[in-house]
């Protein structure tokens, strides 16, 4: 039995702003500091001991995992990064507010682009394109990681992560899509070598 531990950034610059934020790299607030050493001794009181770790090419997911590792005396052990595991790209929307977004093109085509599964702000990504990049690099680079019986960690984002979620929960898109990640908070499967069926041990993410 493996482990695979998902744990979503803490709180940046731009989610304290409410901009739209995507692939702009901007760093962590405080509050995301502490949300990130919160998650790092929730691991502890847990004993975990991750074998390895991936994140994103993004310095609030890096930042993140970067503190949980220190806190944890982890920070020897190898670290993957890759830009498939980065946030939903928001296209033409990244950097904007998203009230101000919302006044502009109208609080229901907002939401539609938001809270879709497939359609796509302009110039950006779904949930289903941020699948369609994230879940290969899931199967190819991290599954076979867990299939060595190694303990992995993940830090990413909010819709990377909800693209893994999806498919080890075999989730519908109707369900992924009231399925939310809070920052700074981990997200625990148990996971059948033999199987290859995951099992959540937690659940800390409310509804939408």
């Amino acid at each position: 039995m493996a482990q695979l531990i998902l744990v979503r950034h803490g709180q940046s610059d731009y989610n304290l702003k409410n901009l739209f934020t995507g692939w702009l790299d901007v760093d962590l607030t405080e509050q995301g500091i502490q949300e990130a050493k919160k998650a790092a001794q929730s691991m502890s009181d847990k004993k975990m001991r991750p074998h390895l770790a991936f994140t994103s090419a993004l310095k609030r997911a890096q930042h993140t995992l970067k503190i949980i590792l220190k806190d944890l005396e982890l920070e020897n052990i190898p670290v993957m990064k890759d830009q498939a595991l980065n946030e939903r790209h928001y296209g033409e929307l990244q950097g904007k507010n998203k009230a101000e977004t919302a006044e502009q093109f109208g609080e229901e085509q907002v939401k539609i682009w938001r809270r879709s599964f497939d359609v796509p702000p302009p110039g950006g990504e779904s949930l289903k394109d941020t699948m369609e990049r994230t879940l290969p690099y899931f199967d190819s680079h991290i599954k076979p990681e867990l299939l060595r019986d190694r303990d992995v960690l993940v830090v990413a984002h909010g819709n990377s992560l909800r693209s893994i979620v999806m498919a080890v929960e075999k989730m519908t898109p109707e369900q992924i899509l009231k399925t939310e990640l809070a920052t700074g908070e981990a997200r625990i499967y148990n996971f059948d070598t033999q199987t290859e069926q995951f099992s959540l041990v937690n659940n800390p993410s409310p509804k939408m």
